[in-house]
């Protein structure tokens, strides 16, 4: 499995132990190998491959088995500077972000230009004008986290046609109004959205609506009221944590729109922290990680 948890700016990398002896890029070829030949040596080029934390820039520099290779995908984006987002992995396929909260994932009617797709498509670009990118799925603009593109049509339809197979984990952070009288539990409703007031209703039986299951646990609880929740998503509808929390009692602090009465934060508390997919071409299982926000995080 290839986990990428970005803790701070300098450990944006992935790191791998040798077992057997092998080349730098053969070895290299077969751990990433979601990434092309020439994207592989573009990375040795630029110095952001190392061999037991020094520079190695050889193709055919030999390994010893207990080496330590990492990759560094830091410099590799490093053109991308935006105070909205930061770039988690990118390869030949797909690209994975942080985004902040506040930034819509793609275009309305109303904003078209200050979206994580078109600040994410103008990197893209740069490096090269035929790059294109493709939605895969969405977040709410109030909600922080792990977001998905795709780098070719073809991966779009194949990671949309086969979502429930191909996503494993979907792990967000709600910090939420109140102390839950149950720690841990699920929530299983039918949503139905009001195309009038875009606002989506849960039912708790079946009315037509699209079934939807949300699991979540008690972390923390704070003296003044609040507690923070981990929350799984096992089927991905729209507002649905932010709904179903609401559902029983507990809206996400700063969500107004679904009952949230109160702001200490001063954004809505929730954030996508994990994404674990099946990646559509090479079939390995990859995780990326986004810490939890830091007004969430030291929040008393």
């Amino acid at each position: 499995m290839y986990t990428y948890t970005p803790k701070k700016e300098k450990d944006r990398f992935t790191s791998f132990l040798v077992k057997e002896d092998d080349s730098l890029f053969d070895f290299a070829f077969k751990k990433m190998g979601s990434m092309s030949k020439t994207s592989l040596k573009s990375l040795l080029i630029k110095g952001q491959i190392s061999v037991n934390d020094k520079t190695i820039t050889q193709y055919d520099y030999s390994l010893k088995k207990g080496d330590k290779v990492k990759i560094d995908f830091t410099k590799g984006t490093a053109g991308l500077k935006s105070s909205k987002l930061s770039v988690l992995y990118e390869d030949d396929y797909i690209i994975v972000i942080n985004k902040s909260e506040g930034l819509l994932s793609i275009a309305t009617e109303k904003q078209e230009k200050n979206t994580a797709f078109r600040i994410v498509m103008n990197h893209l670009k740069k490096q090269n004008t035929n790059n294109r990118l493709y939605i895969v799925h969405r977040l709410d603009r109030e909600t922080s986290g792990v977001l998905l593109f795709a780098k070719q049509k073809d991966i779009q339809m194949m990671l949309q046609e086969n979502w429930q197979r191909i996503v494993t984990e979907k792990k967000y952070y709600a910090l939420v109004e109140g102390i839950l009288e149950r720690k841990e539990g699920s929530i299983h409703t039918w949503l139905n959205e009001d195309l009038k007031s875009k606002r989506v209703y849960s039912s708790n039986f079946d009315n037509g609506g699209q079934e939807s299951l949300t699991e979540y646990k008690v972390e923390k609880e704070y003296s003044k009221g609040y507690s923070l929740l981990s929350v799984n998503l096992k089927t991905g509808r729209k507002n649905q944590i932010r709904v179903h929390l609401q559902s029983i009692g507990h809206p996400i602090v700063g969500d107004k729109k679904y009952g949230g009465n109160t702001s200490p934060i001063g954004r809505v508390g929730l954030h996508a922290t994990k994404l674990t997919i099946i990646h559509p071409i090479t079939g390995k299982t990859m995780t990326f990680e986004a810490p939890i926000p830091e007004k969430m995080k030291k929040f008393k």
